[in-house]
């Protein structure tokens, strides 16, 4: 059985082989977005502090109870 290699994954292995420095470019640019600390506390705080979503946002006759 032959494992399929895309186009895309083969010029993605050569330019990283090329270019060794551009894996510490990568894992800053993940860091900015993924690699964070969640604070518990403050997303049961937002949770408990949001509004409940109305059943139909476009009627503006309709009120919450």
């Amino acid at each position: 059985m032959a494992i399929y290699e895309s186009e895309h994954t083969k010029f993605m292995r050569e330019m990283m082989a090329k270019h060794p420095e551009w894996v510490e470019d990568q894992l800053v640019g993940r860091a900015l977005l993924w690699d964070r600390k969640v604070d518990l506390a403050e997303q049961k705080t937002l949770r408990e502090s949001s509004e409940p979503n109305r059943s139909y946002p476009y009627d503006v006759n309709f009120d919450l109870p």
